[in-house]
């Protein structure tokens, strides 16, 4: 399995470089950390670490550093941070989760 993001900022209409991500899985009782990274210059995160083993099927999360994103801009921001969780249901597939987000509002949805 694949996992991907982009991240696009709406407010400027160009991607969100240097936004702070983290992917974790849930083990059916709490979170547990897969990794940590920022997005490139284009707002993409390719090929999450983790591992094949960690990243199969099952309930996953993103966590995006909003509040530091915009913080970097000057900008004040509502969400200091957003999360979005998904399911994995086939692990052999490739899973783009991208978000747009803005100072005050992000929307996402399941890429390819």
């Amino acid at each position: 399995m694949s996992l991907s993001t982009h991240v696009l900022d709406t407010r400027l209409g160009r991607p969100a470089a240097k936004v702070p991500v983290r992917l974790d899985r849930y083990d059916g009782r709490t979170w547990q950390p897969l990794a940590e990274a920022v997005t490139d210059d284009d707002g993409r995160l390719g090929g999450l670490p983790g591992g094949r083993a960690a990243l199969s099927a099952g309930i996953h999360r993103l966590r995006f550093g909003t509040g530091p994103y915009f913080a970097g801009q000057g900008v004040e921001t509502f969400y200091p941070e957003v999360t979005v969780i998904f399911e994995i249901t086939d692990p052999d597939e490739h899973h783009h989760v991208p978000l747009l987000v803005s100072p005050f509002g992000y929307s996402t949805y399941r890429g390819s």
